[in-house]
Parts: structure tokens; sequence; C-alpha cells
């Protein structure tokens, strides 16, 4: 069994605050960046990790400019690769914010994993993360489209053979990645722990340059001390780079 993993390209967002990104850096700088789902292959069945954002709540619900071609559908770019989005079983959201787990309903036989302390904080966010988790008048999250299927989980926990999921809370409480064992590296699928390679590595003054939006910085601290210590290569979660890359095995 040899797993890969491949990035597709569910939409992009447009002009948002550098410093939403880089914490405390690029004041005054603007960034487009895309909305990625991953794929990972090779297993009893394909894995899909994270599932993008909704196009008709961008602008309404969170202020966002957003552009999804018919082709960025997660669906059909599944079918596009020759994946029916009926065989998924198993939808690994590394958090519940609505740019990755707004199209969980897209993939009817997967149970959705999550951890439980991020099931229980999107349920009930501190006031500044509300919008986040769409936990606003008159609205539904759109993660709880697909809400009887969630499967909650606790700490590390081997998902698959060569798929594990890993805690790094600290953007959000209960924000996980997913470590991969391909045939010849790790990668570590690691949500919005790290949105950049810029994040991930650093400047002149720090390793690692840790998001503008977080929850808990000194749990972010120890993630990211954590990730260092798991021996493998970080994928970002909205880097244009890892869509030119396509493909990691």
């Amino acid at each position: 069994m040899t797993l890969s993993i491949s990035a597709f390209s569910v939409g992009r967002v447009f002009g948002l605050p550098k410093t939403s990104f880089t914490y405390l850096r690029g004041w005054g700088e603007t960034l487009d960046l895309p909305l990625i789902m991953f794929v990972i292959e090779g297993g009893e069945f394909p894995i899909v990790v994270d599932t993008g954002a909704d196009l008709e709540r961008a602008w309404d619900a969170h202020r966002i400019k957003m552009e999804q071609t018919v082709e960025e559908r997660p669906d059909v770019a599944l079918r596009s690769a020759g994946i029916d989005p009926y065989d998924v079983r198993i939808v690994v959201n590394t958090h519940l914010h609505w740019d990755h787990s707004s199209n969980n309903h897209l993939f009817p036989n997967a149970e959705v994993v999550v951890q439980q302390r991020e099931l229980d904080f999107a349920r009930e966010p501190v006031p500044w993360h509300r919008r986040q988790f769409e936990v606003l008048p008159d609205m539904a999250a759109a993660w709880q489209r697909a809400e009887s299927r969630i499967r909650p989980v606790e700490g590390d926990v081997e998902l698959a053979p060569g798929v594990t999921l890993v805690t790094l809370p600290g953007h959000t409480p209960g924000s996980q990645g997913v470590l991969v064992e391909t045939g010849s590296t790790r990668y570590l699928i690691a949500g919005d722990c790290i949105y950049l390679y810029d994040n991930w590595e650093g400047d002149a003054e720090v390793d690692h340059v840790p998001v503008g939006l977080f929850t808990d910085l000194v749990a972010y601290d120890e993630s990211l001390r954590k990730i260092e210590a798991l021996d493998c290569e970080v994928i970002p979660s909205h880097d244009f780079r890892v869509l030119e890359r396509g493909i990691f095995k």
C-alpha cells in the first residue's frame, strides 16, 4: 500500500489583510489565497481532508470576496480526478471554521471526524469567533448539514493505516492535522495551524510565524514545537504553491 495526497482548488478568496495570516506582520498589505481540499488515496477508500467554503455565504455572511468555478466544486473536482464522492468513507475537518467544513454534506457516505473539543467550541465559541463558526442570528452553520454523521475523537488517533490525526490546538481549541506516511516521506496536512509556507519558515526574528487568528497563543507555540518533533514535511492550508505541486507522494 502506497499512500499519496492530492490537493484540489475549491475556490479563491481575495483582498484579505495579510496580518490575518502572518501574526503582527504585513500591516497594510493584502493577500489573495486559495481554498484547498486534500484527498488521501491508496488505502481502502479515499479520505477527504477539509471541504472548503460555501460560495453563497461568502459575501453575505462573511464579507469575503470569493470565486469558485463549477470545476472547483468539491464533488465536481473529485469526479474530474476519477473519484466518486459516494466512495469517500471519511471526511476529516482540521477544524470547523466555515471555509474548511461547509461542504461535508457532499460526501453522503462518509463519517466526519472532528476533535470533540472542536465540536464543543464550535457550538458555543467566544463572541469574537462566532462568525468563523457561523454562530450567527437566523443561520445554521454549514457544517451542521452533516452533523448526524460526525464522529468525535479525542487526542491523537490512528485513522487508517499510515494516516494519523494529530492534535494542534491554538488556532482553534480542537484544531488537528493529518499525518500521512507515503512511500518516501511523512507529510503533515497542517490545517490552519500553518496557512502559508511563510508561517512555517519564519523570518529573521522567529523560527515560525503564527497565523493572525487564534484562541490560545501559548497552545499554538506548543503545537508548532510538536510539529517540529514529527520529522515531517508540512503542507499548508492556503498556499498557492501547494496547488502548483498538486500531488504529494
